[in-house]
């Protein structure tokens, strides 16, 4: 009975041990923050691979930005999309990914939610490997409009926040079209990633 006391007091002990640790939030404080929980996200659909940030990359979602649409509604389908095998614009089939692609996503109110988790390497549709980098998407086609005064002011923030915690200097960071052959983020926000 005593071994048996013993035993269930040493699990005791280690419960917390074995619990997820809480993630520091990656956003300024102040700043409007939707985390996986509240918005509603699945679990990963496949495996992920573990990454050490060393790089942050700016895209653009290349779809217009949605007013009329709650940040969880865009998240969730953005969830979907990525987790099913999906006809792309281009023609091109995009395949089944574990979790959104991108970590984390600033909406046309400037609001930002979290998408897949910054421990893991984000996912892309062109010929570069996104390990390292933390994948920041903003909402809209920035060939085509603009991004909105709210996105700008929380990007002012978002940015350097980000590179100072994860200790990225300003030559890393920078655009998609950087890394690979596309006109991700867009002219319109490219222009502006070296005020960031």
């Amino acid at each position: 009975m005593k071994q048996a006391s013993l035993f269930f007091a040493c699990v005791l002990l280690l419960l917390p041990s074995c619990q997820r640790p809480a993630t520091q939030q990656p956003v300024p404080n102040g700043m409007s923050f939707l985390s996986r929980e509240a918005w509603g996200a699945k679990a990963a659909v496949l495996p992920m691979r573990s990454h050490t940030i060393h790089r942050l990359t700016i895209h653009h979602t290349a779809t217009r930005q949605a007013t009329d649409r709650t940040l969880t509604d865009k998240m969730r389908a953005l969830q979907k999309f990525s987790q099913e095998e999906s006809a792309l614009a281009s023609g091109k089939t995009k395949p089944v990914w574990a979790d959104i692609p991108y970590h984390l996503y600033v909406d046309c109110n400037g609001e930002v939610a979290e998408g897949r988790e910054l421990g893991y390497a984000g996912d892309s549709n062109t010929a570069y490997d996104p390990a390292g980098h933390l994948l920041v998407v903003v909402e809209g086609n920035f060939e085509v409009e603009e991004i909105t005064a709210k996105q700008l002011a929380t990007l002012e923030r978002l940015i350097p926040a980000l590179a100072r915690q994860y200790s990225i200097p300003a030559d890393s960071i920078g655009g998609h079209l950087d890394f690979a052959q596309t006109q991700c983020p867009g002219k319109l926000l490219y222009e502006r990633l070296p005020h960031f």
